[in-house]
């Protein structure tokens, strides 16, 4: 089954994990996190401790606070812009079209903070928005044979993204346990490579003002056919706490 409309499935997750109503009221998402991993290591990252971080829930956006340093702001804007700012506003760095950006053999062996902004702005944005980002327009859902191997089974739906979302690849893969939460989801992380196929797992569901979201995630190497790598950890990610920001009037 396949289309541009949201399918029963989604509809179905997207009520698991707070609901349309409640996502509809909201401006913002705030959130503490701390990530690190391989990747940190690879492209000469520093590891992100307890950093609180700003998610639209109107447009791919995403700020992080005090980050490269004490007083900055990072933010990504879409696939438009990244830039930095000190704590008067003024710009310090910026990148226009920063995935065009991902070219050149510089960005093998490191990425500047531009370059990491733009890769953990968007990443932070889709996972902190899911399964809510659905709700925009140009998804497209395909729902897959369920995996049977694991228990309890597993739904899937394979969900082609807009050109206007920055994402990991057009194409990916979620999974949905049987309460309807997103226990894992495929795909390749085209900035890092082309090779960069993962399998991104998804644990310990906590409710914020009644949003349910996952607060651990760790990402393994996808090398071939369903079942991911045991190490290297690629990315760990934890979510220590999420503010919901209502809208005015709401």
């Amino acid at each position: 089954m396949q289309g541009s409309g949201l399918n029963m499935i989604i509809k179905e997750v997207i009520e698991a994990h707070g609901g349309s109503a409640l996502w509809n009221g909201l401006e913002a998402l705030e959130a503490e996190i701390s990530a690190w991993g391989l990747l940190f290591t690879i492209k000469r990252q520093p590891v992100l401790n307890h950093i609180r971080v700003r998610a639209s829930t109107r447009e791919p956006r995403l700020a992080f606070f005090d980050f490269p340093q004490r007083g900055q702001i990072s933010e990504l804007i879409g696939n438009d812009e990244v830039h930095i700012v000190d704590s008067d506003g003024r710009v310090l760095a910026r990148r226009l079209q920063p995935r065009s950006a991902f070219q050149g053999i510089r960005r093998t062996f490191y990425w500047d903070r531009l370059d990491f902004i733009y890769f953990a702005g968007y990443a932070t944005w889709n996972y902190l928005t899911t399964p809510f980002l659905f709700l925009r327009k140009g998804f497209q859902f395909e729902v897959l044979p369920p995996v049977t191997d694991d228990h309890p089974t597993m739904e899937r739906v394979r969900i082609t993204f807009p050109a206007d979302i920055p994402t990991h690849c057009l194409t990916q893969i979620f999974y949905f346990d049987e309460r309807l939460y997103l226990k894992r989801l495929d795909y390749t992380a085209e900035v890092v490579g082309k090779w960069a196929r993962a399998a991104h797992l998804c644990y310990n569901y906590r409710t914020f003002d009644g949003l349910k979201a996952p607060t651990k995630r760790r990402v393994y190497p996808l090398i071939a056919g369903n079942n991911p790598l045991p190490a290297p950890t690629l990315i760990a990610l934890e979510i220590h706490d999420i503010n919901l920001l209502r809208s005015s009037g709401v």
